[in-house]
């Protein structure tokens, strides 16, 4: 993995079968300026033309690369703000309050899917919103800003999809020390990790119908809050089925992970999108290596304890030490 931080670590599978590029999406959370200073940030930087907006959202069209949904991720606020016209009376509360808003509540950053080859064209944003006074994770106690990142799977089948639930089954208590995540995301709901029973009922097969994944993930997982949300690529596949074991209206269907382990330090003069994009690479690399994946999971269920399960410390450990032994990290 790359040490220098505006490099973008190439995963072994950039292509998906048909010979396309893969595509990936970021969002970033932080607070400390406004949604007018965040589009400002975000045109100065990658240039685009505002081209919709309500008192909580603007919307930059960015020719070379797509639309950015900039938000304040506050659900009533949007919600009164879709209601409500801009050239009403009762919009003028809304505009306060949008502004008021941005010390307490995240503003959110939702970059189009691009290919993965093209990450270094959103070095600048992440610049231009640093320069502009955008803080991040540390900078809160009460809200959990991260990154999150929405990696296109390279095929859509159940083969790919149960090696990627494998690598993160078996990586997962590392990847937390690895991403170094904030004690106050850590205890927010949002990036809760696998219950063990699921990491043992995943690591017991070497393979899986697409039913059965769809059977044991949503026995154990059956909420977005998850630090990899698997919702909207199941739903990808049968959002009916998704919809009756999860009601929510927030799961939208796409073919992609959705990873929520990252912090977002956007306010650190050395922090780039690579830090998160190269640490979720070390998982895509292990997706790769079948026998190392194979190997590992028989470790996780033969270190398994009656009753105490699975040490967490000693695990991460062991998991350390092979990732570097056979240079995945």
């Amino acid at each position: 993995m790359s040490d220098h931080n505006s490099d973008f670590d190439s995963p072994p599978r950039l292509h998906k079968d048909d010979g396309s590029s893969r595509l990936v999406g970021f969002e970033l959370e932080f607070s400390g300026i406004t949604l007018d200073e965040t589009a400002t940030a975000v045109q100065s930087a990658l240039g685009g033309e505002l081209h919709s907006e309500t008192p909580a959202e603007r919307v930059i069209d960015v020719e070379s690369l797509g639309k950015f949904n900039i938000e304040l991720d506050w659900a009533y606020l949007k919600r009164k703000a879709s209601e409500t016209d801009r050239g009403e009376a009762g919009s003028e509360w809304l505009e306060q309050l949008s502004h008021a808003a941005a010390l307490l509540v995240p503003v959110e950053v939702v970059c189009p899917p691009i290919p993965l080859t093209d990450l270094a064209a959103l070095e600048p944003l992440v610049h231009a919103l640093r320069e502009g006074g955008a803080v991040g994770t540390e900078e809160s106690l009460i809200a959990a800003y991260g990154v999150h990142i929405n990696t296109e799977i390279p095929r859509l089948d159940a083969t790919t999809l149960f090696a990627y639930l494998r690598a993160f089954a078996v990586l997962q208590w590392w990847l937390v020390d690895a991403h170094e995540v904030d004690a106050t995301r850590k205890v927010s709901p949002y990036i809760d990790l696998y219950p063990e029973p699921y990491l043992k009922q995943v690591l017991s097969r070497s393979e899986a119908t697409m039913d059965e994944i769809f059977n044991d993930y949503l026995e154990h997982n059956a909420t977005r809050n998850r630090a990899l949300d698997l919702l909207p690529m199941l739903a990808e596949i049968d959002a009916d089925r998704v919809q009756d074991a999860v009601d929510d209206p927030k799961i939208k269907a796409r073919p992609a992970f959705h990873y929520r382990l990252p912090n977002c330090h956007i306010e650190r003069s050395d922090w780039s999108l690579a830090h998160s994009w190269n640490t979720w690479c070390i998982l895509e690399r292990l997706v790769d290596r079948l026998d190392d994946l194979d190997a590992l999971a028989a470790k996780f269920l033969a270190v398994d304890r009656p009753i105490l399960g699975v040490s967490r410390g000693d695990w991460v450990a062991l998991v350390d030490t092979w990732l570097k032994d056979r240079e995945l990290a």
